[in-house]
């Protein structure tokens, strides 16, 4: 017997958690969960503070929290946007909410919001020895471009750069799902 599909569990996590911006009182929920998942190479709350200071319209910055319905923070995104090219800052999601899809919504939020502002390229950074965040990343058309030896500290791991070329309002990943 197989899994759910993936519409099934994007229709879970939409069904579990809401995505909403994040704004500054998010930031002390969100750092217990950084502390949590990120536990040697965690943001500074300074860092976060910094980055909302950006999501103003104008700004560089697109921050997202997916919440329960008791109003729990159980995920986050970030994207930096300058000169047409994106970067994927932060995606975290929740132990106990990982394998729901969340992490697809909060990645599709930052791929359609690249593709408002104009993105022609969007790219991120993810540990080598984190195999299914990089088979998120491909589902949704995220190609490997490099290496950067030593990035995550102070662990020393390397970070594989994965870009996505013209980002779309439609990712790929959604457009697959509704069609298989």
């Amino acid at each position: 017997m197989t899994g759910p599909s993936s519409a099934t569990r994007l229709a879970d996590a939409a069904a579990t958690a809401t995505l909403r911006p994040m704004r500054w009182w998010d930031i002390a929920p969100v750092m217990e969960l950084e502390l949590e998942l990120f536990p040697e190479d965690a943001w500074s709350t300074g860092m976060y503070w910094s980055e909302l200071a950006e999501t103003h319209p104008g700004g560089t910055r697109h921050y997202t929290v997916a919440t329960t319905a008791d109003g729990a923070i159980v995920g986050y995104a970030g994207l930096m946007v300058v000169a047409g090219e994106g970067d994927v800052q932060t995606i975290a999601v929740d132990h106990r909410h990982q394998g729901s899809g969340l992490g697809a919504a909060l990645l599709a939020d930052l791929v359609r919001e690249a593709a408002r502002r104009g993105c022609t390229e969007l790219l991120l950074e993810v540990r080598v020895d984190n195999p299914r965040a990089q088979r998120l990343y491909e589902r949704f058309g995220f190609e490997p471009v490099g290496i950067r030896r030593g990035y995550y500290q102070p662990a020393n791991v390397d970070a594989l750069v994965m870009c996505l070329h013209h980002p779309s309002t439609e990712p790929k990943d959604l457009k697959e799902t509704r069609h298989g």
